[in-house]
């Protein structure tokens, strides 16, 4: 599965001015002026009144890693567009000078920060590390008003254009599509994999894998790197003439099973059905090609008729007492 990522709407900061000030924009947005096939055909404008703008005010984590807005993790990959893009700025206007307000500068990929540092030391982009409080209009210009925390001074800038690094958040849906795949996913909508280190593209949902920005915030190189995993998963598992499943599945003993259907509500993968048996007794049924074995099922009934086969109640007890006897 791979639903891509979305973007925190920029209309939730409103001392930014955003939705309001036609030259506060997006780094999506700003990113489709500097291609060749956007809207300006490659020509940097000032939405307003479609003037190049000679200073251009960058401004990062807008929404990430604030408890308060929901988003209390990184974006991973604003730090590394922005710098790219304060670059491609002096390219297109050599006249132009760019800011940088930032929290940290994230840079720690292969040949990451050496980018970053080149967007300062070669093409002059000026970063100041603290965080904007508020952006207004003045004349033509926007004032961009906030603090540098490193000279303990407040700064203002009367820029030509704004442009915000929004918060990365789950894709519109992603949470829908988990509980349709049965598949786990954390508080902010991110697939949850099987295994962080050791299985970091499967999840425990048997032939399910994980690519790209649906398990978190991931720049290209990383997404494409996880997609080559999760394809080569996918053709290890195509490749086999028969495929195996875990014999530690759940089993209902029909006998003592008094149809109280608890298990039924309680499986996350859905793996349990209502069964009627010849004498019109209800019972639970186990579909064994979707039970995962995870054990819900076994804590949840209350009269002990389901069982992990090779985990029943008897055997944890006898490896108990073994142990205990030593």
């Amino acid at each position: 599965t791979a639903t891509g990522y979305g973007l925190m709407d920029i209309e939730n900061f409103k001392e930014y001015g955003a939705g309001r000030y036609p030259d506060v924009i997006t780094g999506i947005q700003y990113e489709r002026f500097l291609n060749a096939s956007g809207p300006t055909s490659g020509h940097i404008i000032r939405p307003s009144d479609h003037e190049e703008p000679k200073t251009i005010v960058f401004i990062s984590c807008v929404g990430s890693r604030d408890k308060s807005l929901g988003v209390p993790y990184c974006s991973n990959f604003c730090c590394m567009y922005i710098a790219k893009q304060a670059i491609l700025t002096k390219d297109h206007i050599p006249d132009s000078q760019s800011y940088v307000f930032y929290m940290d500068v994230r840079a720690p990929g292969k040949g990451y920060d050496e980018f970053t540092r080149r967007a300062q030391e070669e093409y002059g982009a000026k970063y100041i590390r603290g965080r904007v409080s508020r952006i207004f209009p003045k004349g033509k210009k926007m004032v961009v008003r906030g603090a540098d925390t490193m000279l303990g001074t407040q700064v203002e800038i009367e820029a030509d254009l704004v442009v915000l690094g929004n918060a990365v958040v789950s894709a519109p849906g992603a949470a829908q599509m988990a509980e349709k795949l049965h598949i786990s996913y954390d508080t902010f909508g991110f697939y949850v994999e099987s295994h962080p280190k050791l299985r970091p593209v499967e999840t425990n949902t048997s032939g399910v894998y994980l690519a790209g920005a649906c398990q978190g915030p991931k720049d290209i190189p990383a997404s494409v790197g996880q997609g080559s995993a999760a394809a080569a998963k996918v053709l290890a598992l195509f490749s086999k003439d028969m495929l195996e499943s875990d014999p530690a599945i759940a089993q209902v003993n029909m006998n003592t099973c008094v149809g109280c259907l608890k298990c039924v509500k309680t499986c996350p993968f859905q793996a349990i059905v209502e069964d009627t048996l010849r004498n019109g007794k209800k019972v639970a049924k186990v579909i064994e090609t979707v039970c995962a074995g995870c054990g819900v099922c076994t804590s949840t009934c209350p009269c002990g008729a389901i069982q992990l086969q090779h985990y029943t109640d008897n055997q944890l007890l006898a490896e108990v007492n073994a142990i205990c006897q030593k």
